[in-house]
C-alpha cells in the first residue's frame, strides 16, 4: 500500500526526513483514522509540506499503534522517541503540550528516504483538511500535469 503523509511546513521536518535524523514519522490523534489499521511494514511513505509537491518517499519498517494515552505516557513516548520523531530536546514541552490529551499514537518506523521527483497529488474524496492518504497505488492519485 502507498501513503502520502503531509507535513506542517513551519515544523521543519523534510529536511530531517531527508538527512535520516527524523526516522519515525508519528500520528497522534483523538479516534482512529487513516492510516490507523491501514499502514503495515514494506508500505511506501511519500511525504510533502502543505501546499506543496510530494518530494521525498520512504519504506516501513515496522508500526507500533498505542492507544488508551494518558499525559504521563505520552510524556514517556516523547522522552523515549522523541529525537527520532524529530523534535528537539529543547522542543518536548511545547511538543508535550499540544499532544498531552491524545488517545492514540502511531509510531511508524521509516528506511532509507530518498528524493522523488516531485508530483502533485489530487486529493479529491480524502477531504481538503485530509493530512495522510492511503491508496493501493500511488499512481492513482498523481494528479495530471498542466501545461
Amino acid at each position: 500500500m502507498d501513503h502520502v503523509a503531509i507535513l506542517k511546513k513551519s515544523l521543519g521536518l523534510m529536511p530531517k526526513l531527508r538527512s535520516g535524523h527524523k526516522t519515525i514519522e508519528s500520528r497522534w490523534y483523538q479516534s482512529k483514522r487513516a492510516p490507523w489499521g491501514r499502514i503495515k511494514a514494506n508500505d511506501t511513505v511519500y511525504f510533502k509540506n502543505s501546499g506543496e509537491p510530494v518530494t521525498l518517499k520512504a519504506k516501513v519498517l515496522s508500526v507500533i499503534s498505542l492507544s488508551d494515552l494518558t499525559p504521563e505516557k505520552v510524556g514517556q513516548l516523547l522522552s523515549q522517541y522523541g529525537s527520532k520523531i524529530g523534535i528537539e530536546a529543547h522542543e518536548i514541552p511545547t511538543f508535550f503540550e499540544r499532544l498531552k490529551d491524545k488517545q492514540l499514537c502511531l509510531l511508524i518506523f521509516l528506511d532509507k528516504p530518498e528524493t522523488v521527483k516531485p508530483f502533485q497529488i489530487d486529493k479529491t474524496g480524502f477531504g481538503m483538511m485530509s493530512a495522510w492518504l492511503s491508496v493501493h497505488d500511488i499512481q492513482s492519485i498523481t494528479a495530471p500535469k498542466t501545461e
